[in-house]
């Protein structure tokens, strides 16, 4: 590993961001750790391969806190308030316990009628439709996941669209005046959300989030609860509608994992699986800080608030953990995959974007027996950045 840079992502261009995963099969060959501009133009430490990946997500010398970030980088922060995020433990200890006794699985479990419900109301709209022709992407994934994700949280339904413009921009506009005016613009919102919480509490789950800031003696302090309200709606609908998009993408393009699935319902499952490890819809994590000299896989990474990213895409297609990694197949034994991420930051919400895509995608296929892709694939248009993978649309057609 040398201090030259190794790829400068800003320069890649289309080719990359539609396939990025050649780009990091040739850095992996070289080594597990390189040097890289990121396309806002800061340098900063790529991670590659699944073993470094898994090791870089539990390395206690990489902090996710802002305030450990060199002051020399030009990046402007990501997300509002104090989250889990952007905290290190003990911090993140108590934010994550605090959250996580609102987040229960029974609550998730919960939304199950609901996620059918709306499932089948927007594929009622779109396949009423005449001309068999909808985009997946505007007319069942996003609605869908940002649908769910504001009815737990208590967002009005007629701010869903400026939320969706605001979480677009923060996460990947190239430009950083853009990025700090929508994470402002979103701050502001949630600002006002929380403080009409406080004196007319909902049954979501940002009312309870108000409640135990109220009723208990370790609280989520104003800041924390935006940062919260930030991190569960932004990576709430994102991440489940990009996993959606992609799954049904992967399918189309392999028409026997297609059928296989169409012949036996039961791998959806499994398929939800291979479809995260395939093309997962967070390409690299939230940003990193080396509070000191990191080894990484035999790899010093210097101190003082360097930059650090660690690529799940790549991790997620390294031959050395998942044999033939480049094929979709839904009967494989994807389990040990890291789209979700590893450790104690492991995201929250897995098992509600796992039951929003098992049910969308499953639903899709009973109800559109004739499904292809109404585009060629080289000319889909994917989201830019390194942190969202997925296609900004996915236009299908049916027999109407």
């Amino acid at each position: 590993m040398g201090t030259e840079i190794a790829a400068d992502f800003a320069t890649l261009g289309e080719e990359f961001t539609r396939n990025p995963h050649p780009v990091y099969a040739a850095l992996r060959a070289r080594g597990p750790v390189h040097r890289i501009r990121v396309p806002e133009g800061a340098q900063a430490w790529l991670v590659v391969g699944h073993a470094a990946c898994r090791a870089a997500l539990t390395e206690p010398t990489l902090s996710k806190s802002w305030k450990d970030a060199s002051p020399a980088l030009p990046l402007a922060r990501l997300s509002a308030g104090e989250n889990l995020l952007s905290s290190n433990p003990p911090d993140h200890t108590r934010l994550r316990g605090l959250v996580a006794r609102e987040f229960t699985p029974r609550r998730v479990e919960a939304l199950a009628p609901r996620v059918r419900a709306l499932t089948g109301e927007l594929l009622d709209a779109m396949l009423a439709r005449p001309t068999g022709e909808a985009d997946l992407v505007e007319a069942l994934a996003f609605p869908l996941a940002m649908g769910i994700i504001c009815e737990l949280l208590g967002v009005p339904s007629l701010d869903r669209a400026a939320f969706r413009d605001w979480a677009e921009q923060a996460l990947s506009s190239p430009d950083r005046d853009t990025r700090t005016a929508a994470t402002a613009a979103m701050t502001r919102y949630l600002v006002a959300m929380v403080d009409d919480l406080r004196t007319r509490p909902r049954e979501d789950l940002m009312s309870a989030l108000v409640r135990t800031t109220d009723e208990d003696g370790d609280r989520l302090s104003a800041d924390e609860l935006i940062g919260m309200a930030w991190l569960l709606l932004v990576t709430g609908f994102e991440t489940t509608a990009h996993l959606i998009a992609t799954g049904v993408l992967a399918l189309l393009r392999h028409p026997d994992q297609l059928a296989a699935l169409r012949a036996d319902p039961s791998l959806i499952d499994n398929a939800v699986e291979e479809m995260l490890r395939y093309e997962g819809p967070v390409e690299t994590t939230t940003y990193r800080f080396t509070t000191g000299p990191t080894e990484i896989a035999g790899e010093v990474i210097p101190g003082g608030g360097e930059l650090v990213l660690v690529a799940l895409a790549d991790a997620d297609r390294d031959p050395a953990r998942f044999p033939d990694p480049d094929r979709f197949d839904i009967r494989r034994a994807a389990g040990g995959h890291i789209a979700f991420g590893h450790g104690i930051h492991y995201c929250l919400g897995a098992p509600l974007a796992r039951l929003q895509a098992r049910t969308a995608i499953a639903a899709l296929l009973e109800r559109c027996p004739a499904l292809s892709l109404n585009a060629d694939p080289a000319d889909l248009s994917w989201r830019t950045g390194l942190l969202i993978r997925g296609p900004r649309h996915l236009p299908l057609r049916w027999l109407p």
